[in-house]
């Protein structure tokens, strides 16, 4: 599994394409249902695609984290191909996105 505790407060996910993808976004809501104080940093280096499937997932796992929870998700390194889909379905305007891994975890540290 690509899902690590960077620190006591922060969830790291590195994301791959389907089956991965879900089992990972599977995991990590889970842990951020258990724990309430998780700030979550995705990476999407390696994820080609995005299916209807993913991005409900995606926004449940925003929905937890950035409404329920009261936490920050950060997604990065979103690559060309990905990226249409987000900027096609408005996704781009409702998550916090960053070019890498090291810029997410930065920002999380500057935000507090």
């Amino acid at each position: 599994m690509a899902v690590e505790n960077w620190s006591e407060t922060v969830l790291l996910g590195e994301l791959s394409d389907d089956p991965q993808y879900t089992d990972d976004l599977n995991a990590i809501i889970e842990q951020c249902t258990n724990n309430r104080q998780l700030d979550v940093v995705l990476n999407f280096a390696n994820v080609t695609y995005l299916n209807s499937s993913n991005i409900a997932k995606l926004l449940k796992l925003r929905k937890l984290v950035v409404i329920t929870n009261e936490r920050r998700l950060i997604l990065c390194a979103i690559n060309r191909q990905v990226w249409g889909v987000f900027l096609v379905t408005g996704l781009d305007n409702i998550f916090d996105v960053v070019d890498d891994v090291a810029t997410g975890l930065a920002s999380l540290q500057i935000g507090k």
